[in-house]
């Protein structure tokens, strides 16, 4: 793998007040180490060799845990938030420098085992500026906001409901620097304002993975991924 990694870590996690009021949502603990560090080493699995963490509340914190990456043997370097939010896909845009011309993107807080080599391999092949990685769900894990047929996404909304929906948008996608250069520097966007804005241009691609996805965002979301960590839990597929 060649592409690196933009990690939105900057949310204020209120979801699991109080425990993240004085901890980043990254470095809640789970069996027995921050979960940066579970995803980190989880990337390093994959070949990732660089990662940019897109950092805002208790951003200081993260740089200081994480250091430079050396430690796990791969580059960390971070972008911050600035003096205000601007959502997202602005956390991302602001990280642009950092990143070269492709990049995945992920969140601070999933646990995600799917091959990380295919999708980029797949991104490539695709000759689109964009893909998200999506998982049959039938809103099993959380409610579904994509439809996904013959190998293409046809429709993908986190607000508006489809009865076809029967994916979800895994938490995983890969973009081009250059998809940005439409958008304002000084507003807020959303990521999901970004890829919706791909399909509608027939610039983006689909990959389906097969591995459900893990996250510490909620507070049922922790415990299941805590008991994963720590070779408690019985999986589920």
């Amino acid at each position: 793998m060649t592409l690196p990694v933009a990690v939105l870590a900057g949310g204020l996690a209120t979801r699991l007040w109080p425990l993240t009021q004085t901890i980043p949502k990254s470095l809640v603990d789970v069996a027995g180490k921050p979960f940066a560090i579970h995803q980190i080493e989880l990337l390093k699995r994959a070949g990732v060799g660089q990662i940019v963490y897109c950092i805002g509340y208790l951003g200081a914190m993260v740089r200081e845990e994480l250091g430079d990456g050396s430690q796990f043997g791969l580059r960390i370097s971070y972008s911050e938030d600035g003096p205000r939010s601007l959502g997202t896909g602005g956390a991302v845009r602001r990280a642009l420098p950092l990143l070269g011309p492709a990049f995945f993107v992920l969140y601070g807080d999933s646990y995600l085992r799917c091959e990380y080599g295919a999708v980029e391999e797949a991104f490539r092949a695709s000759g689109k500026k964009g893909l998200m990685t999506v998982l049959w769900n039938e809103d099993r894990w959380d409610r579904s906001n994509a439809v996904f047929e013959e190998g293409r996404i046809l429709r993908y909304d986190k607000k508006e409901r489809d009865a076809r929906m029967k994916h979800i948008d895994y938490g995983l996608g890969v973009l081009s620097a250059g998809v940005f250069d439409q958008y304002s520097w000084d507003k807020s966007l959303d990521l999901a304002t970004v890829y919706q804005d791909l399909l509608g241009a027939g610039d983006l691609a689909g990959f389906e993975v097969k591995e459900r996805f893990y996250e510490v965002g909620s507070a049922a979301g922790l415990e299941e991924t805590r008991a994963l960590l720590s070779g408690t839990k019985t999986e589920e597929r």
